[in-house]
């Protein structure tokens, strides 16, 4: 039926009422013509520009999301250079491991040290609250799930003791290793001058998220240009995925900057928080502020890609972004020499009142050296992490780490699933 027009040209749209309503009838109602109400609309939308935060969202990238593409030179894998001198302490691979109570013991750091690589100690751990802290280790590996998240919060509210500090510290030396320690902000005042006092060679303050202003209307804050100045020994600082931060920070005197919030394995920050950014666009963001700083002053300060690796790729992606060193975690924890007996768990997961990591279970596998070096006993990538890095190296022409961090990096977030359908679904 068509629609009925009123003298005056005008179109009429018809709305019904109930059947039986005695006014029950097609009720005229003026409106304008297409051409009007376009004209109203362009002329609105000429007025009002609306800017919504997700038009301007950056892209970011994670390991998945990127491959590294081969040039016109390859070398020997034999050629390949990891050597280097970190806040220094030479290294013969450029591997840490975190300080993270799971991973790192005077022993554990005897055996990496022997291997090339350095341990850093959490000084607000259990080894620095208990005389026998391998009971405690092996009672948070035996608790059940439900049980865990209680018993850590009990267990890490037992005091620190700077004794255990000056003992961890000459274990660590004792094992054959550099000592390389760490504390968060809050307790950085009182065991950073304890730490070097009993010959520390390393201290890294480090958080959750480290900035170069941290405001505080309850205590006085850490000022980290003073803190770097009174010690006699390096500090390191972490963790940031900022450029401008890691400039700042730089700026204060940090001797290494730590890159990376919440990509660890054990760690929950991203979920509870929301708040990261993707290893490779933080690695390669931070790394940008160090050759700035670099260009401007002359000083080069390491960066360290924190987390989120667990396989040779990996390791290598996060050189070719622009790191420096690498710290691994939970690949580690799975070594034989490691005191979590299988187990991992972050510095945040002890928290009483907001946890942010969680016990896991990686296993344990084998030992340091068949994780790190080799033979590896699977084919995912897991094991023989640093020859993994060294053949990647080799194929890509990097002799040095300089040289992978100038590789070709491309966006390919198909590059694990092309081809692998078969791999997919055994």
């Amino acid at each position: 039926m068509g629609t009925p027009r009123g003298s005056a040209g005008r179109r009429w749209i018809g709305r019904f009422r109930r059947r039986g309503d005695p006014s029950a009838r097609i009720l005229p109602i003026a409106a304008r013509s297409p051409s009007v109400l376009d004209q109203t609309a362009v002329a609105s939308a000429n007025r009002r520009i609306f800017r919504s935060k997700v038009d301007g969202l950056r892209p970011t990238f994670g390991f998945d999301d990127v491959s590294l593409a081969p040039g016109t030179d390859t070398i020997e894998p034999a050629d390949v250079e990891l050597g280097q001198e970190f806040c220094g302490i030479p290294l013969g691979m450029p591997i840490l491991a975190a300080a993270m109570d799971a991973v790192v013991d005077p022993r554990f750091a005897g055996a990496l040290a022997a291997l090339g690589g350095l341990a850093i100690l959490n000084l607000e751990g259990v080894q620095t609250r208990y005389d026998d802290p391998d009971e405690i280790l092996g009672r948070i590996a035996a608790a059940a799930d439900g049980d865990v998240q209680d018993l850590l919060a009990e267990v890490y509210a037992t005091p620190i003791r700077e004794q255990l500090i000056a003992r961890r510290i000459e274990e660590i030396h004792a094992a054959g290793s550099k000592a390389a320690v760490s504390a968060t902000p809050a307790a950085t005042r009182r065991f950073g001058a304890v730490a070097a006092e009993h010959g520390a060679d390393l201290f890294l303050v480090q958080s959750q998220v480290s900035s170069a202003r941290h405001l505080a209307s309850g205590y006085d804050p850490l000022s980290l240009a003073d803190f770097t100045r009174s010690m006699p020994i390096p500090v390191a600082v972490g963790n940031t995925t900022n450029s401008d931060a890691a400039f700042a920070l730089m700026e204060q005197g940090a001797a290494a900057v730590f890159v990376g919030v919440g990509p660890g394995a054990a760690c929950t920050t991203r979920e509870v928080l929301g708040i990261g950014v993707p290893q490779v666009t933080a690695i390669s963001d931070v790394a940008a502020a160090r050759d700035a700083f670099h260009a401007e002053t002359g000083r080069y300060v390491p960066v360290v890609a924190d987390g989120g690796m667990r396989r040779g790729g990996e390791l290598a992606k996060a050189l070719a972004a622009g790191a420096d060193v690498l710290m691994l975690g939970s690949p580690l924890a799975r070594a034989e020499e490691a005191p979590g007996r299988g187990t991992n768990w972050g510095m945040a997961a002890p928290s009483p009142t907001l946890p942010r990591g969680t016990r896991i279970k990686v296993g344990t596998v084998g030992s340091l050296e068949r994780i790190l070096l080799g033979p590896a006993h699977v084919t995912d990538g897991s094991e023989n992490l640093v020859g993994a890095l060294r053949q990647s190296m080799a194929a890509l022409g990097a002799r040095t780490i300089r040289d992978m961090q100038r590789v070709e990096m491309v966006h390919a977030p198909s590059v694990a699933t092309e081809g692998k359908s078969w791999q997919r679904s055994r």
